[in-house]
């Protein structure tokens, strides 16, 4: 495993492990690495400090657990995600059908999020049926 420190061309900056640098490049090459908070994929490797201990009473602290928010944008973006998902319900690749049904009064109202491919999701706005793209993919959960 090797962590890399990365910046997107947004300026923000994060840090990722990785199986190995190769698996970086194929993963970088194919636009699979993804900042955190643009969600932008023109991602590279920023300057690194290499960590060096002489000692053990030099090593390095415990790195934080990756699925820990790290700043305060991923850590108000973790509490959006919290609250979308104790209060919504996940339609998943329905999303386009179920909000259509509710805002022709078919089915009731209600809190949704899910998928919809970008034709669907532009063709619902279209239609003046208002949808917002979430800054994460959802976990597939079900119903």
């Amino acid at each position: 495993m090797i962590q890399y420190s990365l910046k997107c061309a947004k300026g923000h900056t994060f840090d990722s492990w990785f199986q190995s640098a190769s698996a970086y490049d194929r993963l970088a090459k194919a636009g699979m690495v993804e900042c955190g908070v643009c969600g932008g994929t023109d991602v590279d490797k920023a300057v690194m400090t290499p960590r060096v201990g002489t000692s053990r009473a030099d090593a390095p602290p415990v790195p934080r657990k990756l699925s820990e928010p790290a700043s305060p944008a991923e850590q108000a973006m973790a509490e959006l995600r919290r609250k979308i998902e104790a209060n919504a319900d996940y339609v998943g690749r329905d999303f386009a059908r179920e909000a259509r049904a509710m805002h022709e009064g078919e089915t009731p109202e209600r809190p949704i999020f899910g998928e919809a491919a970008v034709g669907e999701a532009r063709k619902l706005l279209e239609d003046g049926i208002p949808v917002a793209p979430l800054p994460f993919l959802p976990n597939r959960k079900t119903n």
